[in-house]
């Protein structure tokens, strides 16, 4: 039975690293039906909205989901604000698919230790950011402008059951790796922090085969350029986890180079996730072939791992990036002199001839 994964390419180098993606999980499997739709910028010149009922509708019916990337300059202004790519899109997707698990994964490869901005010897880093996605500041409510325009008012609302679900991911991760979690969150100052710490602590104890520590998120953003190979599994709410993530993903070299997951409950018996590039829609690079697709090819293993559970063929494909940037190349991003220097179609065609 063929399994069907909705395709969002969206804006700018969206569809180019997308092409990519797709080209190398039609080359390790047969049995993938891809099924295209509109979203974004696109979809907002196409129809007037940033995300279609028809592409909403394919999101549902499908088994999984691979995203591209929304947005640029030309759609900032529009009014009203919840018409723009980022807000229009992206988290009603969020919210509708109930995406609340955000997992950004976050390595220096052997190949560009030397393009991280920490002095080699720092700058090893194997680790994976655990984001809670749908609640606290970016979706409470409600938010509020008082009308002469010199206050405004963001809510951060946290219940217990979205803490435990979000946890749950991240011990359930943290032991197919070193078992190891951080818990970062502003307990100092923050109610919902203190929530969010008391119910972390109380799992703690329920799995005790997992270590916990707790980090205040001041620190985390300092220890995590002091010595990030501390970390193992960082778990924390959606405003820090947005901060932190990309934090930890500059340390790689590259916003080029890191896949992401946001994952739902079970469907079916299975994962039900959307796989994205972290990385924006880049539209001054848009259609010259600049742009980096490997974040595009590891989102699609994290895809295989996560969502059809095949973590042999989701390793080939990591395995196959590893050895292409050991071979020496290099898309304009992380290119250093003295290498070869590839198009967005090199790059990935010299993954594909290494998986095979």
């Amino acid at each position: 039975m063929s399994k069907k994964i909705a395709v969002l390419a969206g804006d700018g180098i969206g569809p180019e690293v997308t092409a990519e993606a797709v080209s190398v999980l039609k080359a390790v499997s047969s049995d993938f039906e891809f099924e295209f739709a509109l979203v974004g910028g696109a979809a907002y010149d196409d129809g007037g909205h940033p995300l279609p009922q028809s592409t909403l509708d394919l999101c549902k019916q499908a088994d999984a989901v691979l995203f591209g990337s929304v947005g640029g300059p030309k759609y900032d202004k529009i009014q009203p604000p919840e018409l723009r790519p980022e807000v229009g899109a992206l988290l009603p997707l969020r919210k509708e698919l109930n995406l609340y698990a955000n997992v950004r994964p976050a390595k220096t490869m052997r190949a560009l230790l030397g393009a991280s901005p920490l002095k080699p010897e720092n700058a090893a880093m194997d680790l994976v950011v655990m984001r809670e996605l749908t609640g606290g500041i970016y979706f409470a409510r409600p938010r509020e402008r008082r009308d002469d325009g010199n206050t405004a008012v963001d809510t951060c609302i946290y219940s217990k059951y979205e803490v435990v679900r979000i946890a749950e991911h991240a011990f359930s991760i943290a032991r197919q790796r070193r078992s190891e979690i951080v818990s970062v969150d502003k307990a100092n100052v923050l109610e919902t922090s203190r929530l969010w710490r008391e119910v972390v602590t109380e799992m703690a104890s329920q799995n005790p085969d997992v270590k916990v520590t707790h980090m205040l998120v001041d620190n985390c953003a300092m220890q995590l350029v002091r010595n990030p190979s501390q970390f193992d599994v960082i778990l924390t709410e959606n405003m820090f986890g947005d901060i932190l993530s990309d934090e930890a993903s500059m340390i790689t070299g590259s916003l080029g180079l890191l896949p992401s997951a946001s994952l739902s409950d079970h469907k079916e018996g299975k994962v039900f996730g959307l796989y994205e590039p972290i990385h924006g829609s880049a539209p001054d690079i848009a259609g010259q072939g600049k742009a980096n697709p490997i974040a595009a090819i590891l989102s699609a293993a994290m895809l295989l791992r996560y969502s059809f559970e095949d973590d042999v063929t989701a390793r080939k494909i990591e395995d196959a990036v590893e050895a292409v940037l050991d071979a020496g190349l290099r898309t304009a991003d992380i290119y250093q002199p003295g290498l070869k220097l590839a198009s967005t179609g090199e790059m990935g065609q010299a993954i594909l001839e290494q998986l095979r």
